[in-house]
């Protein structure tokens, strides 16, 4: 399945291709504009010509800053997320062998114990975790008994609540019309 998250070929290919880096843009998912988080990781591949998880955590952190912070910005924290970004890869090196799809494939793991496997990484809470579990299932081939379930509410089918549900252009409109009502309830 090829994704349609950025609007930027490159950076989708990217996203549909390395595990990482989809798991990476989900990480830069806050604070920003999807687009911006999800285009991160090219960011990342072309100023670092890191690609793997190994290679990202070795980086020197200064190095590795130095990359975040260079026109334009990966993110708009880019020392905070820099550091996130490191640590979510040396995470993945130490427990997963270095394979971001390790997370939803190793053991052949259902939907809950993906979702489980995502909040015990840095920078994931319930909420990114579910979204990530959301996007895995509905664009990216994961087929795990219970996904949608353990995902809720963002794995409900026809629903436009995150990037999971983004796959053209008028589902972005969508999905930012969720969210601008969801922060408007919120306020109120």
């Amino acid at each position: 399945m090829a994704l349609h998250i950025t609007g930027d070929t490159a950076a989708d290919d990217l996203l549909t291709n390395n595990p990482l880096a989809l798991l990476v843009g989900m990480l830069l998912d806050q604070q920003v504009p999807m687009e911006t988080a999800f285009a991160g990781p090219l960011k990342i591949e072309q100023r670092t010509g890191a690609t793997d998880a190994a290679a990202i955590a070795d980086m020197d952190p200064d190095a590795f800053l130095e990359a975040f912070r260079q026109t334009p910005a990966v993110h708009r924290f880019p020392g905070s997320m820099a550091t996130r970004v490191q640590t979510l890869c040396r995470t993945l090196v130490d427990e997963w062998g270095g394979g971001a799809d390790a997370l939803w494939t190793d053991g052949d793991p259902d939907g809950p114990e993906v979702l489980r496997r995502l909040k015990k990484l840095p920078g994931f809470g319930e909420q990114k975790a579910k979204i990530f579990l959301a996007l895995l299932g509905k664009q990216y081939g994961f087929t795990g008994a219970g996904w949608r379930e353990a995902s809720a509410p963002y794995g409900e089918d026809g629903s436009y609540r995150s990037v999971a549900d983004i796959v053209s252009p008028e589902s972005l409109s969508k999905v930012r019309e969720h969210k601008k009502a969801m922060k408007a309830a919120a306020k109120s």
